[in-house]
């Protein structure tokens, strides 16, 4: 298979899939609402989702080790369809309830099957330019996303999510005739049922350690950060609106256009490194938001840091990890996921002490993320030259 020809087709499949998720984004609060959950419950709803994805991120990766990446991706896809109609028909909130699990489970399988794809079809040398052509069409997903769901919910809080489901069915039948499998029958034959936890040994740990703390630092970031920009600059829901949408251009930019070069010059190491400090950096200057213009020029110094670490350490795990390229991505995922949810509750307890504790600990836990990966980042190179 052609990784010129490949890559965008697997972006526009990411792409859609992740406008389709990011459509719902601003309605289900209030749609939940309506159907009669209350803050509590609509926060166990935004959970529940991220729970499954973590459970069941690393188990999908493995069944596209052992059958394909292919047939594992259509179902990621056909459950996202499923779950936005079941979500669309819910009238009780038990109904939404087992849409968003189901959804959870099933949606799992999108990006570490898209991860270890884009491993299957690349060569060590642009591993880092796949990885960022995945995460730059994550990142467009979602800034497209919210934006039409936003528009289509005057029409009625139902049709964003009929939108979704529509997407999502469009994106399965592009994925059916255009994507090919990327791995040969022969190798998914001889592929031995192991344990998930092979993907995680000593030498590789550090990079599921650091997603996890990227994660966690970022997520408490987006709890928090429209109650810290309307408290100190006066920033309503629209300016917000337009900061997280440059700040997502910009790391989406980054990520599709810079990642693969830098890593190319400089490897994978120094590009995590260099993004961690950054983002560090970013934390920091948030602190000093007063305005519009500095909200949009900070979060997006933030963001530009941010958005090279992920596709940096999903290409530098899938080239050190001796476990199938599904079952490393799939953990890594789940970690991810992890993050995800700790990060919010964690983010709005330390807002709730003072306002600029989030961004404080953000820079903490992203100079400890720096530390760590500078302990053991050269069992990876000896591991991945190893393996060279």
């Amino acid at each position: 298979m052609q990784t010129k020809t490949t890559l965008p087709i697997l972006f526009v499949v990411m792409f859609l899939v992740m406008v389709g998720f990011g459509i719902i984004i601003p309605v289900l609060p209030f749609y939940a609402e309506k159907i009669g959950a209350n803050p509590t419950e609509l926060g166990l709803l935004m959970a529940v989702y991220s729970l499954m994805q973590l459970i069941f991120a690393p188990l999908w990766g493995q069944v596209s080790d052992r059958i394909g990446r292919k047939p594992v991706m259509m179902i990621g896809i056909a459950g996202l369809a499923v779950s936005f109609y079941m979500q669309a028909i819910s009238t009780e909130l038990w109904m939404l309830f087992a849409a968003r699990i189901l959804g959870g489970i099933l949606s799992s399988a999108n990006m570490p099957t898209a991860m270890a794809y884009v491993a299957d079809i690349t060569t060590d040398e642009n591993r880092g330019k796949g990885m960022g052509i995945i995460g730059a069409a994550s990142g467009l997903g979602f800034v497209f996303g919210p934006a039409i769901g936003g528009i289509f919910s005057k029409v009625s809080l139902n049709t964003p999510f009929y939108l979704a489901s529509g997407s999502s069915f469009i994106t399965l039948i592009l994925v059916f005739i255009l994507l090919k499998e990327s791995k040969q029958k022969k190798s998914l034959a001889s592929k031995e049922k192991t344990s998930i936890w092979k993907a995680f040994n000593r030498t590789v740990s550090v990079l599921f350690f650091v997603q996890l703390l990227i994660s966690l630092s970022l997520s408490g970031l987006e709890a928090t950060f429209a109650y810290f920009g309307a408290k100190k600059a006066g920033l309503d829901s629209i300016q917000l609106g337009y900061i997280f949408m440059i700040m997502g251009f910009g790391s989406a930019m980054v990520q599709g256009g810079l990642v693969g070069k830098l890593t190319q010059k400089y490897g994978e190491s120094v590009v995590i490194k260099g993004g961690i400090i950054v983002s560090a950096i970013g934390f920091v200057l948030i602190l000093l938001v007063h305005n519009f213009t500095t909200a949009a020029i900070y979060l997006t110094i933030f963001g530009l840091g941010n958005g090279v670490i992920r596709p940096s350490v999903s290409s530098l795990l899938t080239k050190t990890s001796t476990a199938g390229h599904g079952s490393s991505t799939g953990l890594l995922s789940s970690f991810d996921s992890l993050g995800r949810i700790i990060g919010p509750p964690l983010g709005g307890w330390l807002f709730s002490i003072s306002v600029g504790l989030p961004y404080i600990s953000g820079a903490i836990i992203s100079i400890v993320s720096f530390l760590l990966f500078i302990v053991f980042s050269p069992q990876l190179n000896t591991v991945r030259a190893r393996n060279s």
